[in-house]
């Protein structure tokens, strides 16, 4: 039989962070994880280089049931103090786009700053070692495991979500969450792209890999997304960051609006060109939006009847304000999205009302979660990662002054 004061199951971020710092707190801590890999997702996200934080963070890029839930652990640990823990280690990082940070060299620099701060909390790790059982003995758990029997006082589940299984991904969290009677809110694959109908979306997939900046918007008036961002074409539809974001908040069944120009007033261009050029309205759409895009929406509208094969001053002034339109508010309705073996990250999960705020505490005593496997999602930008840290730090200081006051108590 081991025991330990607690049992960190899942070695990602916010698993390897909440181990650290509660080990350096003085408790005895094991972190264990199924497979053999670490931190995968630090590892290939960035590029490699791991967007690992946002300076922007606020509760305002969160989403979920209740997105007033993250702001206690996100003002109790901010990107500040995470890059106060970078300095320490000596890593570089820099800011690439919109506050987002990313390590100088390798996203493994960051792996191995929190296994070292693991070893410096004097935290056992265990790899290759699923978790089989997990049952309340007591005033603790009893944990089976391919390892052994494991007791323990606390028990914190950080296993993530669905996405990218091929690194690992289970539904282990939402599984003891379940046996223990908490709510789950309705898991979807978020910062994913999204798919069209193959007949529909045929003119446009030759477009795959032409990327350009645009606003994408999604809802109703009262819930409403919007997103400045760039858009990428792909075989089946649609990616890139602005497709990421609206992602999380795009309902099946629901339209997207596109502007394919957002920084220009194309009515005013083309009625201006009309009266300066008598170059084809093909090219001078290509002044506006990618010529390989404005080609192939002018082969489309012409399969449908509009012949825009013609100079630009000979069309009418309502022709142009139908196509101008037509850009700056293009209306379509994806099929679904590219699934949890393309998503980023994963939406829904442990229902935060049984959760304290403070703590990442389940109203099961001793049992908690933290980071992906709980119902707040962050946008694409670093986002996901800070909350890993933040709860991952709230839970850690939780489990020091809860388990500290029961050693109080038993003295």
């Amino acid at each position: 039989m081991h025991s330990f004061d607690v049992v960190v199951i899942g070695a990602g971020a916010a698993g390897l962070f909440c181990a650290g710092v509660a080990g350096q707190s003085g408790l005895k801590v094991l972190l264990v994880d199924h497979t053999d890999k670490i931190a995968e997702k630090i590892r290939i996200s960035g590029g490699g280089r791991c967007n690992f934080t946002n300076l922007t963070t606020s509760p305002d890029n969160f989403l979920g049931r209740n997105p007033k839930f993250c702001r206690s652990a996100l003002a109790g640990y901010t990107p500040g103090d995470f890059i106060d823990l970078m300095r320490r280690h000596e890593i570089g990082y820099h800011e690439k786009h919109k506050g987002q940070l990313f390590c100088d060299h390798s996203a493994q620099d960051l792996i191995t700053m929190l296994l070292t701060e693991c070893g410096i909390g004097g935290v056992v790790h265990w790899q290759n070692c699923p978790i089989h059982t997990l049952a309340t003995d007591g005033d603790g758990y009893l944990l089976g495991s391919a390892l052994g029997a494991i007791r323990c006082r606390a028990v914190v589940i950080a296993t993530g979500g669905l996405s990218i299984p091929k690194i690992g991904a289970t539904d282990f969290g939402y599984r003891i969450a379940r046996q223990f009677g908490l709510p789950i809110v309705d898991t979807r694959p978020a910062l994913v792209p999204l798919v069209f109908d193959a007949a529909q979306w045929a003119p446009f997939s030759e477009l795959s890999g032409l990327s350009l900046p645009v606003a994408i918007e999604t809802g109703s008036k009262r819930a409403q997304a919007r997103f400045r961002e760039d858009l990428l074409f792909t075989h089946r539809g649609l990616s890139g960051p602005a497709v990421l974001q609206i992602s999380s908040y795009w309902q099946p069944g629901t339209p997207l609006r596109v502007d394919l120009a957002p920084d220009t007033s194309m009515l005013q261009t083309l009625v201006r060109a009309k009266g300066l050029s008598r170059k084809l309205l093909g090219n001078e759409l290509s002044a506006l939006v990618p010529s390989r895009l404005a080609d192939t929406w002018i082969a489309q509208d012409t399969r449908l009847g509009q012949d825009w094969h013609r100079p630009i001053d000979q069309s009418s002034d309502k022709a142009l304000a139908a196509l101008a339109e037509q850009l700056a508010r293009w209306e379509l309705t994806p099929t679904g999205t590219e699934g949890y073996a393309k998503a980023e990250v994963t939406a829904g999960g442990v229902d935060t009302r049984c959760l304290s705020s403070q703590t990442m505490e389940s109203t099961q005593p001793g049992l908690y979660f933290i980071g992906e496997v709980v119902d707040v999602t962050g946008w694409l930008g670093g986002y996901n990662f800070q909350w890993a840290w933040a709860s991952a730090h709230a839970c850690a200081n939780g489990l020091a002054a809860s388990l500290a006051n029961v050693a109080t108590k038993a003295l």
